[in-house]
């Protein structure tokens, strides 16, 4: 199951589970659409590809809530 991280870790955007508009890597490093954008689709940790992250629906998110840990070290 993904984490869901809860921000972009490039600019610190709140990035909702249940909002469309993060990327994530296979590491599920998270980013928001204009930072993955700026970074021209590739992440920095690891240089993978960042692709769309699916969203998680509010009604799933008391079973399998999404991360709380931010990950933005601004």
């Amino acid at each position: 199951m993904l984490e869901m991280r809860p921000d972009c870790e490039r600019c610190g955007t709140d990035l909702p589970a249940e909002a469309p508009g993060a990327f994530i890597c296979s590491f599920e490093c998270t980013y928001c659409a204009e930072c993955s954008e700026a970074l021209d689709d590739q992440c920095p940790n690891c240089g993978g590809e960042l692709v769309d992250r699916p969203t998680r629906a509010k009604s799933q998110q008391d079973s399998a809530p999404p991360s709380r840990v931010r990950r933005f070290k601004g």
